[in-house]
């Protein structure tokens, strides 16, 4: 097939913003975890699959199975769907309040849905 690119399970765009290895990169309604460091407009390699540890809002307790949105400003994974959230999968293990991190399975989806 002469069109085909590739499976997409990550893409590489231009960085919206500064990124850090295994941070939330969020361009629009694009959400995923960066392969390596990127400055602004530099390319970056965005992983929208698999299962990640990502930053969480702290004062949150997460179950096993609950949406994930990631807020597009701080760009910290949140299970509070709202104004500014975009939903970018499930909790697939539980994350203590207060814990920085909570583990993620990405649902692959693009663009991902908004939150309420």
């Amino acid at each position: 097939m002469k069109n085909y690119i590739q499976k997409g399970a990550a893409v590489s765009i231009p960085a919206p913003h500064a990124v850090n290895s295994g941070g939330m990169v969020v361009a629009g309604v694009l959400a995923g975890v960066a392969g390596h460091d990127a400055e602004v407009g530099e390319d970056v390699e965005v992983h929208v699959e698999g299962v990640y540890d990502l930053a969480k809002v702290s004062a949150q307790a997460w179950t096993v199975g609950q949406a994930i949105h990631v807020n597009t400003t701080s760009r910290l994974c949140t299970n509070v769907p709202a104004a500014g959230t975009l939903f970018v999968g499930v909790a697939v293990a539980a994350a203590a309040n207060p814990s920085g991190l909570g583990r993620v399975r990405l649902n692959g989806a693009a663009p991902a849905a908004t939150g309420e």
